[in-house]
């Protein structure tokens, strides 16, 4: 079959009513775990209950409350359906506009769709496991699997690696932010609201991603798998540091902003 008629049945596929929703309802759930991070780390930074601020988290305080592990069941379901859309993006392209982006471009568009599918599938299994009741740390498992890496030589290599794509990722969501280029992913007249959350939120994402990023290169440069905590690492090193209680306020304000601006993309992303 030519893939100009599979790129046709994809576009078909993920313009069916139900299909959308799903994958819009994914921004939705995304919007929530990101509140909850950001409640958690301005929690931690003015002396409240601990907990590990980030994803795991977040799905862990989820399910501890009522109808959470239904709400996360639901997260399972959405976030698989975004995945397989990023996918399907990723092995044909996006159905709009075809032939108005150059071949660099489609390229460049095509690498990062399946990135967000990897990111989906990951967000996927860690609200099945949590809606299972088997949920983990997402810092454990990071600094267990830096630890085995940083055994071999090459290990740490691809670590350090890993680490400056997580920064180059970082920065790629600052730019996003900073030159409001997020607005072309956007559909309709979204509104000052709409692109102001987007740049505070996306320069604020970013930054917590590029930060991730640098632990993980600090971690394995210095033998140190203890360092490569993830965001959770990344909030509680901020805290420490001068001023910490605010730059860790900041930074949870600016990560609840990400999900407020969540909420508009499952309205106003483009599919």
């Amino acid at each position: 079959m030519p893939e100009s008629d599979l790129s046709s049945t994809a576009t078909q596929v993920a313009q069916n009513s139900l299909f959308e929703r799903f994958a819009r309802a994914g921004f939705v759930v995304s919007g929530i775990v990101h509140l909850i991070i950001g409640y958690i780390a301005i929690r931690i930074a003015l002396g409240g209950a601990g907990g590990a601020a980030d994803q795991s988290g977040a799905m862990a305080e989820l399910a501890s409350k009522q109808g959470g592990k239904f709400a996360l069941w639901i997260g399972t379901l959405a976030f698989l359906v975004m995945a397989l859309w990023r996918l399907a993006e990723a092995a044909l392209g996006k159905s709009s506009e075809p032939g108005s982006d150059s071949v660099a471009s489609e390229v460049t568009n095509r690498i990062k769709a399946f990135a967000l599918a990897v990111v989906y599938f990951a967000f996927a299994f860690a609200s099945f496991g949590f809606a299972r009741g088997s949920g983990k740390s997402s810092s454990a498992q990071s600094s267990g699997l830096s630890a085995r890496m940083m055994q071999t030589g090459a290990g740490t290599i691809a670590l350090i690696a890993v680490g400056l794509i997580i920064i180059a990722v970082g920065g790629y969501h600052v730019y996003k932010g900073a030159s409001r280029s997020f607005v072309e992913d956007l559909k309709g007249d979204t509104g000052d609201l709409v692109r102001r959350l987007g740049i505070v939120g996306y320069i604020a994402k970013g930054m917590a991603i590029a930060a991730i990023g640098l632990l993980l290169v600090l971690a394995a440069g210095q033998a140190e798998p203890a360092k490569a905590t993830g965001l959770d690492g990344v909030l509680k090193t901020l805290l420490a540091q001068p001023y910490g209680v605010v730059l860790l306020v900041l930074a949870g304000v600016g990560i609840i902003t990400y999900g407020l601006y969540s909420f508009a993309m499952a309205r106003y992303a483009k599919m």
